[in-house]
């Protein structure tokens, strides 16, 4: 049994058929292929030559619609085709509108589950069970241990988890009043905005990175629906993004990404867009009541938006006249008027297994030796909460590093525990934390590990034994054979430098304590590990990384900072390095090029006792441009490394 009729759900209901089973695949809606046909056509992947298998082979005959070799941006109808043409040719049995009973539901035999039970009454009984919905309704309800929400960065020593109050991107680029009456705090907040604290920056919570739908638009007028206006249409929830366009900003549709036939896929963008923040935190853990109802509320809060953006007199015309050019599509979504299906669950629940996928894994300090795919994209969370700061509006939860290489997503991570279930595997809601889940979240990966997770099922049939027990070496020979992608061949990404790879002992920028809000990019020139900070030429003086080394042995010890280089950049950056009672304060010219291979400027050689701390602490004080930091170096007078 294949439990969600996603992308995910489909590759491996067809792997199992095509390997000889008998397969059901259950969706509860009326629709396969998840996001991939509900409004994803702008393929999200960082490296096309991650995918193979199934997965692969998806994208080439979506291109041979188009008569290409293979498309990754395509419209919702022709996905879904393919989709059902790929389960009709395997017969995969499909079975639409039924859900799980949430209710009991699941039956289980000791660590096995032995049937499921749909709210209509239906029983689904099979020797191993695969979850591939994005909510994760079967595993949770098997008994197999899941998080919701943001761990601690403390949690599995991460620096990209938890809150994050860095970010500038999709941030407000202006200074918005969040309160109804302007500048009046007694009149109570708009819509949307939460008068609280967001939290300590990396501390975990239970906070949901935003949803939306992407929506399919069109220019053409031929094939062009207007904008419907909801049931309940309130213009005060979007009386913010009407103070923003007033201050000068309107980049809400910005990321309109060209399809083809004149079509969009309509993402979120900016500030204030399609994600509807800080609304779907009950949806994890709900039951479909309170489902059901955060999922009107996001076409309501959507569609209204996109209304008023088109029709409401107090925009400035050219907001509206850009609006109208586009409108819904006649010939895509027609049960529905042309609005997508499917909301886009970027995160729900995630299974806590014997192996949980980490920064670690997406930075390449650590690697799976259980490899069932790839993951290729960069570490990507939505905004999860939208708060007061200075009397302004602000949001939290941006996360955006790119510019690693392909890493391998393990088995270990899509298998629960063993005494917790031993006949399902999980590979949508798999085991990751939230920051590796949000590179791991793509819709070619999730069919990669769906296949994986089919090819592992059958195997555990066929031999009888737990899916814990699968040998991998005869589960790798088979994922191989069908051209599933385990290891990454091609060049690691040009401007990004293994740490590992350099002498003594490095310190990245992540591992910094950190006072004021750092923003982490990777945008211009050569860097170690996954980017680098900076300061957002902001705040000045009220900023600072601090890194702590200790050394291992005594002798002289030269201590190295990199950055990259800019015009922008500040020709005046305070470095203090302190050493016992010592301190020495440097300023460091960020517009010349660093004088050491092109990535470290020399902060000086120092005599270090062995066991003696070194501090370094590079801050923004006074500075006339951005202050950049990408890591330290401690390197002995032997070349050895130092503590950190």
């Amino acid at each position: 049994v294949v439990y969600g009729g996603t992308s995910g759900g489909v590759a491996a209901a067809v792997q199992a058929a095509q390997m000889g089973k008998s397969v059901v695949l259950i969706e509860s809606g009326q629709h396969l292929g998840g996001l991939t046909s509900g409004g994803l056509g702008a393929t999200d992947i960082g490296n096309k030559g991650a995918i193979g298998g199934l997965s692969r082979e998806f994208y080439r005959r979506v291109g041979r619609h188009y008569g290409k070799e293979e498309a990754w941006t395509f419209e919702p109808h022709v996905a879904e085709k393919v989709m059902n043409e790929l389960a009709r040719e395997a017969g995969v049995k499909v079975v639409l509108g039924e859900r799980l009973d949430l209710n009991g539901g699941v039956s289980k035999q000791q660590a096995r589950v032995a049937s499921i039970r749909m709210e209509s009454g239906r029983l689904f009984a099979a020797r191993v069970y695969i979850d591939a919905s994005y909510e994760g309704d079967l595993m949770a309800k098997a008994g197999v241990s899941y998080h919701v929400g943001r761990e601690a960065n403390s949690v599995y020593d991460e620096t990209f988890n938890g809150v994050q109050l860095g970010s500038k991107k999709h941030q407000f680029n202006a200074n918005v009043d969040p309160y109804i009456r302007p500048g009046d705090p007694a009149s109570g907040l708009l819509p949307g905005v939460h008068a609280g604290s967001p939290g300590e920056h990396g501390a975990g919570d239970r906070l949901v990175q935003a949803y939306n739908f992407r929506m399919c638009l069109t220019d053409d007028p031929a094939n062009r629906l207007p904008f419907p206006k909801p049931a309940g249409y309130d213009p005060l929830r979007y009386e913010l993004l009407r103070r923003y366009i007033e201050a000068g900003v309107f980049d809400a549709l910005r990321s309109n990404l060209p399809m083809p036939n004149r079509k969009t896929d309509t993402n979120n963008n900016g500030a204030f867009s399609s994600d509807n923040i800080g609304m779907n935190y009950d949806y994890p853990d709900g039951d479909y009541a309170p489902r059901d109802k955060i999922f009107q509320d996001h076409v309501a809060y959507q569609q209204g938006m996109m209304w008023f953006l088109a029709n409401d007199p107090r925009l400035p015309e050219h907001v509206r006249r850009e609006v109208n050019r586009w409108g819904l599509c006649k010939d895509e979504f027609q049960q529905t008027g042309g609005w997508p299906h499917q909301l886009y669950i970027r995160e729900a629940r995630r299974m806590i297994s014997a192996y949980v996928m980490t920064q670690h894994n997406c930075q390449g300090r650590e690697t799976a030796d259980d490899a069932i795919g790839l993951a290729a994209y960069g570490m990507d969370s939505h905004n999860t909460q939208r708060w007061v700061k200075d009397g302004h509006a602000s949001n939290e939860g941006d996360v955006q590093v790119h510019g690693f290489r392909p890493y391998p997503v393990a088995y270990r991570s899509i298998v629960p525990k063993q005494a917790e279930c031993d006949n399902l595997l999980a590979p949508v809601c798999l085991s990751a934390s939230h920051i590796a889940y949000g590179s791991i979240r793509m819709e070619p990966v999730f069919m990669v590990l769906g296949q994986s997770a089919a090819t592992a099922a059958c195997q555990a049939i066929d031999r009888d034994i737990a899916v814990q027990e699968i040998d991998y070496a005869d589960l790798k020979e088979r994922l191989l054979a069908d051209k599933q992608i385990l290891a990454w061949q091609g060049p690691a990404t040009a401007a990004a430098i293994d740490p590992k790879k350099l002498l003594g002992a490095v310190l990245d920028d992540t591992a910094a304590a950190r006072t004021g809000e750092w923003v982490e990019s990777a945008a211009i020139g050569r860097y170690i590990g996954g980017g680098y900070s900076h300061d957002g030429n902001s705040e000045k003086g009220g900023k600072s990384l601090q890194f702590k080394f200790i050394a291992r042995r005594g002798g002289d010890h030269e201590l190295r900072l990199a950055y990259t280089p800019h015009a922008n950049r500040a020709t005046n950056v305070p470095v203090t390095v302190e050493i016992g009672e010592k301190k020495s304060v440097l300023k460091i010219n960020q517009r010349q090029a660093p004088p050491i291979d092109g990535l470290f400027v020399s902060l000086g050689k120092h005599a270090l006792q062995a066991n003696e701390a070194v501090l370094v602490i590079i801050s923004n004080d006074g500075t006339d441009g951005f202050v950049v930091v990408d890591a330290v170096q401690l390197i002995d007078s032997n070349g050895g490394e130092a503590d950190r």
